[in-house]
């Protein structure tokens, strides 16, 4: 008999923690909306219908309005080199033409003059201030490889940073 009385005891208490545990929740254990809170304030205001909390209407939150989703985030698509005009030649000087003549016979075409003046101007006040080859070899590489003519099946990018900096020092930076 007493076995029996331990038994019972036993199934009595399992049921009663099952049907507490039961009683705290209705079996949900995945968050389906964001709690809302009370907006806060420094003055007086009333609350409108629309900003009511889950215990101020016995009903569940709406909710967050999500964003729609797009497949990917857009990236800028490369322009094409012949949308870009072409240059105005005739206000380079000399220097500029030599410049660009040089960067032309080691294999450099920029889509634009601009782009190649503003790489060996660059090069120049980064060489008369002191900058490290490293330093100058960052940017150039990345404004070289910015520009819509470069091909890096042609060359490497670091071989295009190369040719401008040695060729502005020769040619431009005087």
């Amino acid at each position: 008999m007493h076995r029996t009385r331990g038994k019972v005891i036993g199934v009595v208490v399992a049921l009663a923690a099952t049907g507490l545990l039961a009683a705290c929740g209705d079996n949900d254990s995945t968050a389906t909306s964001t709690p809302s809170t009370p907006a806060r304030t420094t003055t007086a205001t009333t609350t409108s219908p629309a900003a009511s909390t889950p215990a101020d209407t016995g009903q569940p939150a709406p909710a967050p309005e999500q964003p729609p989703a797009t497949a990917a985030p857009e990236r800028p698509q490369p322009v094409p080199t012949e949308a870009v005009p072409p240059a105005d030649t005739s206000k380079l000087t000399d220097k500029d033409k030599r410049f660009l003549d040089e960067l032309a016979k080691q294999g450099v075409t920029p889509s634009t003059p601009d782009i190649a003046l503003s790489i060996g101007a660059y090069v120049c006040q980064g060489t008369a201030a002191g900058a490290s080859d490293q330093d100058l070899m960052t940017f150039v590489n990345a404004m070289a490889g910015s520009d819509p003519s470069f091909d890096p099946a042609k060359m490497p990018v670091e071989k295009a940073g190369q040719i401008y900096v040695t060729t502005a020092r020769a040619t431009y930076c005087q």
